[in-house]
């Protein structure tokens, strides 16, 4: 399905990042990021641009060539990883960041990533997550129509359930991110850390 949506000349979510990203990627500590289902690169390459070494995984090999592409053009280098969330290792305390931008999953594959996100964080990572809450459903301006794969707050407490959230918000703003994200949307926004234990 993703290698025919990608499948286009243009940039079907653009070529700018992602609105929560581009105001918040400071707290994300500078080194390693691994950006998940990052689709045609985006946010990769804008992370790129600010000095992080960035690591894109998605499933989609269309996506994924057009990242490249967008990077040339921006004169950054990235890695892209061709994978299925359902298989990839994340690792562990390997990422000073991780970033979900409208990566959604269903939500027993999502709940089984997003432990391994907690995992995978280095002490003091942090994970930076903008998606669909179940209320998109109400405004049909982008995002899955399926409820299992839209977030809510107490679901992601729950998933996440290791981190520190600094930043856990329902919100409801203007989305404009290519053609297939486009008008009034409910999104739920996270920025939350992996404690330092001593």
């Amino acid at each position: 399905m993703w290698n025919q949506r990608f499948d286009a000349d243009h940039y079907i979510y653009g070529t700018e990042p992602n609105d929560f990203l581009r105001h918040h990627f400071q707290t994300i500590p500078k080194g390693n990021v691994l950006c998940l289902a990052e689709g045609e690169g985006r946010n990769a390459v804008f992370l790129a641009q600010q000095g992080y070494q960035v690591t894109a995984v998605d499933s989609s090999d269309v996506g994924l060539e057009k990242a490249q592409r967008l990077a040339k053009e921006r004169n950054v280098s990235i890695t892209t990883i061709h994978a299925d969330l359902a298989d990839f290792d994340l690792g562990t305390a390997q990422w000073d960041g991780i970033v979900s931008i409208f990566g959604h999953l269903p939500s027993q594959l999502r709940a089984k990533v997003y432990q391994q996100v907690v995992n995978a964080l280095k002490p003091d990572g942090v994970l930076l997550l903008e998606g669909y809450a179940v209320a998109q459903l109400n405004y049909q301006t982008g995002g899955p129509k399926d409820e299992d794969m839209l977030l809510s707050i107490n679901a992601l407490q729950q998933e996440l359930h290791g981190l520190n959230f600094s930043h856990l918000a329902e919100v409801e703003r203007e989305v404009l991110e290519g053609t297939l994200h486009t008008g009034t949307a409910a999104v739920i926004q996270v920025i939350a850390n992996r404690p330092v234990t001593n």
